[in-house]
């Protein structure tokens, strides 16, 4: 009996170092284009755009500290505290709580925007995140939903709004985050497809609500 050809160490070890590296850049894609980082990126430029003199911090700070800056304390204290496996909320039952909570943090969010007449625009953003991750909540019951994808989806979908097609180069991100996600085996491609088609009709949604296209 032939015995099996044995492969090369030195191409196992090229597998293995372009498998690393390829593992890292996922997890740089997703460090990077992580949800809360996008809404804060999101409603930075929003709030520049739209601000009437000196109302840009009253703006920025009362729209990122609802989808941005207290979402992610939250977070960083379940975990910390070992309420949550990983700060990825890999873990799907972790995950339905934790929604619930965000769900609430952006409805008194977009409350808040609309107390404070605050630009249309940024009130439905912020409108469509409280309903996204309503339905990731729901979702999340029997199915682990990508919120990188729809993280990263729903801002380029306003900006294409705002500035027409010149952000149409940034939709790369999408299928680059989506990738990553998959890549790390956080998702499947079609939690992916899922996650990207909800942060997409979400934003479109309360576009068309708020009488915005």
């Amino acid at each position: 009996m032939i015995p099996a050809p044995k492969v090369a160490r030195p191409q196992l070890r090229r597998a293995s170092h372009t498998q690393r590296v390829l593992t890292d850049l996922a997890r740089i894609f997703s460090t990077i284009f992580n949800p809360f980082l996008t809404a804060l990126a999101l409603f930075t430029i929003i709030a520049h755009e739209k601000a009437v003199g000196g109302a840009f911090w009253f703006l920025f700070f009362a729209s990122t500290f609802f989808t941005s800056i207290a979402p992610m304390l939250y977070v960083l204290w379940l975990y910390a505290t070992q309420r949550i496996t990983d700060l990825d909320m890999s873990v799907r039952a972790e995950r339905e709580k934790v929604f619930g909570a965000f769900v609430i943090c952006y409805g008194v969010g977009t409350f808040v925007l609309y107390l404070m007449h605050a630009p249309t625009l940024m009130i439905a953003a912020m409108a469509g995140f409280t309903a996204a991750s309503f339905v990731v909540q729901i979702i999340t019951k029997f199915w682990k939903i990508s919120t990188h994808a729809l993280g990263v989806t729903a801002p380029l979908i306003v900006l294409l709004y705002m500035y027409g097609l010149q952000p149409l180069p940034f939709l790369l991100i999408v299928p680059l985050v989506g990738w990553s996600r998959v890549w790390l085996r956080a998702h499947t491609v079609w939690q992916v497809i899922a996650g990207t088609g909800l942060g997409a009709v979400s934003v479109l949604f309360f576009l068309r609500v708020f009488r915005l296209v």
